[in-house]
């Protein structure tokens, strides 16, 4: 290795060992650490701007915005009122549905987006039966994750992999990926409800309350949910249709934000930019330079070559080690510069004689999707539910999620192990 590797290398390692110690804000220490990068030249200025992804930046802004004025209804209290009404204020029985629901959400929609609309009707609904929320949220985490990985369109690994991969179509992928990840969602949410068993407890009369709660009460200013409906329905129907109509996410979250500040007058401007998590945003656009640091001197490359040299091509070996290694990886780097470097090495071991490639394809997707959930910084849904946590007073650490998160990760790859050999290696 280079000066600039070893520059690169030190950088990394010395602002995620700060990142996990806690002792400086994350965010502090994510904008120094890619700020470093370009100070020692690693990155100049414009490659540095070049690696911040601003799609998740923009879609993370515009679904703040439209989150932020949507709140003001009092929607996602009546959401909150009627799910819990349901299923009798049932605290287990309310993560479940909770934990369902974002997880098909995930499937069709961004991890972020979904976790934007879902955390607000949970933090309500722990808020009235008293009990704590950090179960809920972190079992909403894992959900987003797999339900993600279940379809083409719902992380951004997949997509890239579909658009490189012409014969990976919308069906071809939950084919191949939407029953695994069913198991997998399942056995984690019943783990998550052992986990947490004590804490999901409430009172008879706190669920008493609510299930004598008239929810349509919760609902504060009709016109303005209105409005935030529209928008709502029009954004959506924008991230369904985006690859046809040939925009990207986050400027069709933004043109839904900002027509419903044109809609809602000058009213919310100010409150709404106030409540946008730029804490959350500024950590993202921090690690995205650090990682660009890593992809610009090779080292991301280098760690991939490495590990398929050791399998010498051998397809089983080779597809094993890249479901392995993607999911370890993307659980503390960003998985998308992880994805772009590994296409092009298995089309080249195409080319080098192994036939059949879905496998790896299918073991890249799994690894990369749900090793996010392996640390609280290895996915982008699981900062922005921290972000909102931590505003309301409730703190998930680096180290508090990892004791949960990493062991529930690799039980996930183990399974997703299984499945791939009983299925293509047998």
């Amino acid at each position: 290795m280079g000066s600039q590797e070893w520059i690169a290398l030190i950088i990394f390692l010395f602002t995620y060992a700060t990142i996990i110690s806690e002792k400086i804000h994350r965010t502090t220490i994510a904008m120094l650490g890619g700020l470093l990068m370009v100070a020692f030249g690693i990155l100049d200025q414009k490659s540095a701007v070049h690696h911040i992804d601003f799609n998740t930046i923009g879609l993370l802004v515009g679904m703040m915005i439209i989150v932020g004025i949507t709140s003001q209804t009092g929607v996602f209290e009546f959401i909150a009122v009627w799910a819990a009404q349901k299923v009798k204020g049932e605290p287990v029985r309310i993560l479940i549905v909770l934990s369902f629901f974002t997880a098909v959400a995930s499937a069709f929609l961004d991890n972020v987006t979904t976790v934007l609309l879902v955390v607000p009707v949970t933090l309500s609904i722990t808020h009235q039966l008293k009990v704590h929320p950090i179960p809920f949220l972190m079992s909403e985490i894992f959900a987003s994750n797999i339900g993600g990985t279940a379809t083409m369109i719902g992380d951004p690994p997949n997509l890239m992999i579909g658009s490189a991969v012409k014969s990976l179509d919308f069906m071809t992928f939950i084919n191949n990926l939407a029953l695994i990840n069913i198991i997998i969602l399942v056995v984690t949410i019943f783990i998550f409800t052992l986990i947490y068993k004590k804490q999901l407890k409430s009172t008879k009369e706190l669920k008493s309350h609510l299930l004598g709660k008239n929810a349509k009460q919760e609902l504060k200013d009709y016109d303005l949910l209105a409005k935030c409906i529209f928008v709502i329905v029009l954004t959506l129907g924008g991230f369904f249709a985006h690859q046809l109509i040939h925009i990207e996410t986050a400027t069709i979250a933004l043109i839904g934000a900002f027509i419903l500040l044109l809609l809602t007058g000058d009213k919310y401007l100010v409150t709404v930019l106030e409540k946008v998590e730029w804490t959350t945003l500024f950590f993202f656009i921090g690690l995205f330079v650090i990682v660009g640091g890593l992809v610009e001197t090779g080292l991301v490359a280098a760690v991939a070559k490495k590990a398929i040299a050791l399998t010498g091509g051998e397809p089983k070996a080779t597809t094993i080690l890249i479901l392995w290694m993607s999911a370890i990886i993307s659980a503390f780097v960003d998985n998308i510069p992880f994805v772009a470097t590994m296409i092009p090495m298995i089309k080249e071991m195409g080319k080098l004689g192994i036939t059949n490639l879905d496998p790896l394809w299918w073991s890249l997707s799994l690894g990369a999707c749900l090793g996010g959930n392996g640390t609280l910084i290895g996915a982008s849904a699981n900062l922005v539910v921290a972000g909102i946590a931590s505003k309301e007073g409730y703190h998930i650490t680096f180290l508090k999620y990892l004791k949960v998160g990493f062991p529930l990760m690799l039980l996930s790859i183990f399974i997703s192990m299984i499945y791939i050999y009983v299925r293509y290696l047998l």
